[in-house]
C-alpha cells in the first residue's frame, strides 16, 4: 500500500470516527435537543447567568423551521467545500504547470547545440 493510500485511508477513519463517536457514546441524549448549535448552548448559558439580559440585535432572517435553518447550514458548508476544492484544484494544477513548463524548458536546452 502507498504511503498516500494509507495516509487517505487514515484520514477517512478519523472523519468516520468523530462523526461516530457521539452517536456512539450516547453524547446530548440527556438533552431535549441532543445536538443543538452552538448559538442555542450560548443563549442557555446566558439566561442562566444573566436572566434579564436582552440581546443587542435581532438576526436578519429566521428560517420558518429547523428543517429549513439545517438546510441553509448544509448549503453554507457545501458552498465552503467548493471555493476551498476549487482553490486546493486551481494550486494543485498551477504547481502541475509549472513543472511540465520546467521540464519541457530543460529538454529543450539539453537538445541545443551551444556556441557558434
Amino acid at each position: 500500500m502507498k504511503r498516500n493510500t494509507r495516509i487517505n485511508a487514515l484520514l477517512l477513519l478519523a472523519v468516520a470516527a468523530l462523526a461516530v463517536l457521539p452517536l456512539v457514546l450516547g453524547l446530548g441524549d440527556h438533552k431535549e435537543e441532543p445536538f443543538a448549535g452552538a448559538d442555542a448552548e450560548a443563549e442557555t448559558a446566558i439566561t442562566e447567568i444573566e436572566p434579564d439580559y436582552e440581546p443587542w440585535f435581532s438576526p436578519l432572517y429566521e428560517p420558518p423551521s429547523g428543517e429549513i435553518e439545517s438546510a441553509l447550514f448544509a448549503l453554507q458548508a457545501a458552498l465552503g467545500a467548493g471555493v476551498l476544492a476549487y482553490y486546493f484544484g486551481l494550486r494543485r494544477g498551477r504547481r502541475q504547470g509549472e513543472e511540465r513548463a520546467a521540464a519541457r524548458t530543460a529538454r529543450q536546452d539539453a537538445h541545443v547545440p551551444e556556441g557558434d
